[in-house]
């Protein structure tokens, strides 16, 4: 486009920003990515790393680093009145569903360093000290104003704009998106501290007594654990930037157990729960925490941005390079604010009943909740539809417009369900080719008479794969279509397994058609 700086500015460079970058550039679509800040945060909340996420990264090939850097989560533990009252396993709970069958605990401030080293491997750069204070969308493009840390500013021309500056968004203020929702009473804290004691070193632990919540996690390092919980009440006559951590709640830590040896970093925060009202005006686009934020149960936030970036990545990219029509960027808010407006009021309720005060809501957290809790967590199937919730396995888009079909027990819009490779190394995994990035179609068991040859016309991968029992388990029809999206989601499924549904669906959407693949070499088996 004539007179345009750079195709897509992205305003902010914590996780989601970063990973929207990360994204792009794999794809080949030029931007810039500003940050107000001088660096990466050294300290920061966000801990969990869940499965989807890590599919989302092994696509880019630094799935393994990231579970490296951090810890797997072992196990869940639920204490009441000074005892361990139940304790889940949790280190595979997801076995057979995922390469990454578990729960990582990876620092944020760390996390967002990762991100940053691999965007500087492709050469990419983020520009710190460098803050959007307006911008106008005039239909053609969008016109921001950047203010530099000298104090200048300039003009940037973009095609579209992408506000993942966190809650206090300047992109969804000026977009004049409302933030409908509200703020919990309590004032919550978290610390990095060096502590003692049964729950260091041994998973996660959470008190449920009274109302003073307490969250223990595990941390890199020896001893190293981060405290997530409550500031006690009556803890704020002077303002809240005067309080310490002589101010939390000490009764959870005495009934875990804990002794707290040094506090390394301590803030205070309040914890929100707001869904923006759209995540699309015209060229612009509200990403991660700019679009939403909730509680921390389940450890939803940071995961649920990074996977709102790579949604809009994608589909940016095909907009941007392929030339498609700028209508299917709209399908980026209709898939993600409806995960999100779920996500929020699922967390809102869990949290409320976690911190409600009073006798009534004690006796059902101590007593009622364990009781029930440790008959059901018996049963692996309960185990697993826990993890797959939290996991955002199950985030699924069945009512998107580029939601079509249905074979086997998979639905057009669900996530590409994952074959593991076979132990003896005669068969790969169904992810592997989705590192490409690129639509592709896959086939399991026997492929029908001119469906390779259709998806070397149209330019898109094709990749079929023996059968085996795994396969029939996972939901597959054996022989039938599946064309996947760049983000490994089914986009079309049909079960007569022939070529002219594909066809069809690719000639409604052009954009999805590659450079045609004349020779058969070229297409993958």
């Amino acid at each position: 486009m004539n007179g345009v700086d750079t195709p897509v500015l992205i305003a902010g460079a914590g996780p989601t920003g970063l990973a929207l970058a990360l994204w792009l550039a794999r794809l080949g679509v030029a931007f810039r990515l500003i940050d107000k800040t001088d660096n990466v945060a050294p300290f920061s909340r966000a801990l969990g790393v869940h499965a989807r996420t890590l599919e989302l990264y092994q696509q880019l090939g630094f799935a393994e680093q990231v579970i490296a850097s951090g810890l797997i989560v072992p196990s869940i533990t639920l204490w009441a009145r000074r005892k361990k009252v139940l304790t889940v396993p949790f280190r595979n709970v997801g076995e057979g569903t995922t390469p990454f069958p578990f729960v990582l605990d990876f620092a944020q401030d760390a996390h967002e360093r990762l991100l940053v080293s691999q965007l500087g491997e492709m050469g990419v750069v983020v520009e710190r000290r460098t803050e959007l204070t307006a911008f106008t969308d005039d239909g053609d493009a969008i016109r921001a104003t950047l203010r530099h840390a000298d104090g200048s500013t300039e003009e940037c021309v973009s095609s579209y704009l992408a506000g993942c500056d966190g809650v206090h968004s300047i992109v969804r203020e000026k977009a004049g998106a409302r933030f409908a929702g509200g703020t919990y009473e309590h004032l919550f804290y978290v610390a990095d501290v060096d502590a003692s004691g049964p729950t260091v070193g041994t998973g996660l632990h959470v008190d449920l007594d009274e109302a003073d919540l307490l969250a223990i996690f595990d941390m890199k390092g020896a001893g190293r654990v981060r405290l997530v919980g409550t500031v006690k009440a009556g803890a704020m006559p002077n303002g809240e930037k005067a309080i310490g951590f002589d101010d939390v709640a000490r009764r959870p830590m005495d009934q875990m157990h804990l002794q707290v040896q040094k506090v390394n970093w301590f803030s205070t925060y309040r914890v929100h729960h707001k869904v923006a009202s759209r995540f699309r005006t015209g060229r612009t686009f509200l990403v991660g925490d700019a679009a939403h934020v909730h509680s921390p149960v389940g450890a939803q936030g940071m995961n649920t941005g990074i996977g709102d970036a790579v949604n809009l990545a994608w589909k940016l990219a095909a907009v941007v390079r392929d030339g498609a029509d700028p209508s299917l960027l709209d399908t980026y808010e209709t898939e993600r604010i409806a995960f999100a407006r779920r996500l929020v009021a699922t967390t809102d309720r869990v949290f409320a009943i976690a911190t409600k005060r009073g006798p009534a809501a004690a006796f059902a957290r101590t007593t009622l909740f364990p009781l029930a809790a440790s008959l059901l967590f018996r049963f692996r199937a309960v185990r697993y539809l826990l993890f797959h919730t939290v996991s955002q396995l199950g985030i699924r888009y069945p009512e998107s417009a580029l939601s079509v079909g249905m074979a086997g027990s998979i639905r057009a819009g669900d996530r590409l369900p994952w074959v593991a490779p076979n132990g003896d190394g005669t068969a790969a995994g169904n992810f592997a080719p989705l590192a490409s990035l690129r639509w592709q179609v896959h086939i399991y068991g026997e492929a029908a008479s001119g469906v390779r040859q259709a998806c070397a016309e149209l330019g898109v991968e094709y990749h079929a794969f023996a059968w085996r029992a795994a396969m029939a388990r996972s939901g597959f029809a054996r022989g039938a279509v599946y064309l996947v999206r760049p983000d490994g989601y089914v986009a079309f499924a049909d079960a007569t397994g022939g070529a002219e549904r594909l066809e069809a669906y690719v000639a409604d959407r052009p954009w999805v058609r590659g450079d045609p693949m004349e020779d058969l070499d070229r297409v993958r088996v």
